[in-house]
């Protein structure tokens, strides 16, 4: 067997290339996958599904069903029958125990929540207005309902929580009037009372 002049035998220099060759492809590899990878750096710049959350909700396992009507800056009109206007979006029609249904592991079983939410994907200037209609009721007891509304980004800020006591079919109480500023920040909020079911025909059937 010949030797080379260090010493070592051609099979030994054979294994030592075959391993340098596979050092070789893993450092390439990695360096592949590593520059595929997402710029750490952008870790938290997550594209934003909305901008305003409105949160109404009532007691569990309650029959009535609250409406929640939201105005926007221009007249825009969210609720039940209108749920997709310009930015805003009603994400859940709550009608209280009516098809208050949900599939769990493949049974079908009673939702106890009651609870309806809006979102607004993008803030325009402007006021907006936040009510709840008392359209069903079937105690004679006023109905205590809680409004929450929460600025979601840059984080988290309460705008305002409050509670109105719904009297009866019909009955329609602003919760919350706030006011969004050019630079997307809430500038103002009020609770003057305005009527928006002038702005709405008909009724659920």
């Amino acid at each position: 067997m010949r030797h080379s002049i260090y010493g070592r035998s051609e099979s030994q220099d054979a294994f030592t290339d075959l391993l340098f060759n596979a050092l070789l492809g893993f450092a390439f590899m990695f360096v592949a996958a590593f520059s595929l990878m997402a710029d750490p750096t952008e870790g938290g710049n997550v594209e934003s599904k909305a901008e305003i959350l409105v949160t109404v909700r009532w007691a569990d396992r309650h029959p009535d069903d609250v409406d929640t009507l939201v105005e926007g800056p221009g007249g825009n009109l969210v609720w039940y029958r209108n749920r997709d206007t310009g930015l805003m979006h009603l994400d859940r029609d709550d009608r209280g125990l009516f098809q208050d249904r949900v599939t769990l592991d493949g049974k079908v079983v009673s939702n106890p929540i009651n609870q309806e939410t809006v979102t607004l994907r993008a803030l325009k200037p402007g006021e907006y207005v936040v009510n709840v209609l008392h359209y069903q009721a079937n105690y004679p007891e006023p109905l205590p309902v809680s409004i929450k509304v929460e600025k979601l980004n840059p984080k988290v800020e309460l705008v305002y929580y409050g509670t109105r006591e719904l009297t009866g079919v019909g009955d329609e109480q602003t919760a919350v009037r706030f006011t969004v500023g050019a630079n997307g920040e809430v500038t103002g909020t009020n609770e003057m009372r305005k009527n928006l079911l002038v702005k709405v025909a008909g009724r659920k059937a």
